[in-house]
């Protein structure tokens, strides 16, 4: 997250850091890592791994619905949010 301040400005976004050792703090991360486990188990080198594999993984997740985002798919969940108008006008109104 080097450049999470440019991030933050740039999307209009709070950007929140958790801390160290305390892993309550970042559930859907946790969370994550889990389903990960299924996948690679604690530990193991990804470089002995295909990009291919690779991607077959993420597109696995990606294709697995989470509760955090009300049962969407993440690129489910992403794509309405960019299908959605943005909240605030992006320039001064003229009426």
């Amino acid at each position: 997250m080097r450049n999470h301040a440019k991030i933050s400005v740039a999307a209009n976004l709070e950007i929140y850091f958790c801390d160290p050792a305390k892993p309550w703090q970042r559930g859907s991360n946790e969370n994550t890592n889990g389903l990960l486990r299924q996948y690679f188990p604690k530990g193991t080198d990804l470089a002995v791994h295909s990009p291919e594999h690779l991607e077959f993984v993420a597109a696995q997740m990606n294709r697995r619905p989470r509760k955090t985002l009300g049962w969407l798919k993440p690129r489910e969940a992403l794509a309405k949010l960019l299908s959605e108008s943005p909240r605030q006008p992006l320039v001064a109104s003229t009426d």
